[in-house]
């Protein structure tokens, strides 16, 4: 359920002005909603249907333990991300479309676990207040005048901070130093959706309609992971855990 390792194509991208960046962002945005409402389906299929959770969820004679499937889904995740960005120029189009909802669905089952850990309402308020800050800061990368490429190449060293403070807490088991990742985590991924969303504007191509649409769903990727840790983190911070 990791989603810290962010890196896309869309870091490669060379800047350009050109004409059809706003039909960039709108596939970009579009293919992201549509990214997240198949994970919210999905997570709350897995998380509120008996028939689904006990795929996830194994009784044993001491208690419950995770299945091989629910491993697989916690994982998964990470291989999507990677040939989705890999195979941006040697994959189709559909064939990009199939790894990106495939993505979405196994990332909504792994989410499925934070309703077994935290309450409806604060997973809700958390939610909102993410979609609220997300707005935000897109709209503030895409009127800004300010060049943001120092600042996003800055924000990247922090992921990568993040990623490697994260493995070692997870053998120190440090509560405050996981607060302080979170707090990190949601300053860098705030600031890496102003990035991403001018990055996206600036884009400029040179390409055919099928390579065009091809860097709209690398767009929607670079979003989605965004949104995603930026909620991730804030729940850790501020979600109630249940009794």
């Amino acid at each position: 359920m990791d989603n810290t390792s962010r890196n896309t194509d869309l870091e490669s991208l060379d800047f350009t002005t050109v004409a059809g960046e706003n039909k960039l962002l709108r596939n970009s945005f579009s293919w992201m909603a549509l990214a997240m409402l198949l994970t919210s389906i999905s997570a709350i299929l897995f998380a509120f249907m008996p028939g689904l959770t006990s795929l996830l969820l194994t009784a044993t004679e001491t208690g419950v333990k995770l299945s091989i499937f629910a491993y697989v889904v916690m994982f998964a995740p990470l291989l999507f991300v990677l040939g989705i960005n890999f195979g941006l120029n040697k994959l189709s189009y559909p064939a990009l479309i199939g790894l990106f909802v495939a993505y979405s669905i196994v990332n909504g089952i792994s989410f499925s676990f934070i309703f077994l850990i935290y309450n409806i309402g604060s997973i809700i308020n958390v939610f909102l207040s993410t979609t609220a800050l997300f707005a935000v800061m897109a709209i503030a990368g895409y009127t800004t005048k300010t060049d943001l490429t120092k600042m996003g190449s800055l924000l990247m060293i922090g992921v990568v901070g993040i990623v490697i403070a994260s493995l070692i807490n997870m053998f120190m088991h440090s509560a405050g130093f996981d607060y302080l990742i979170s707090i990190l985590g949601v300053i860098i991924f705030t600031g890496l959706t102003a990035y991403d969303v001018q990055k996206i504007k600036n884009i400029g191509y040179e390409a055919n309609g099928t390579q065009t649409a091809k860097l709209g769903i690398i767009g929607a990727l670079t979003l989605y992971l965004d949104f995603i840790n930026l909620f991730l983190f804030l729940l850790r911070l501020f979600g109630g855990k249940r009794d």
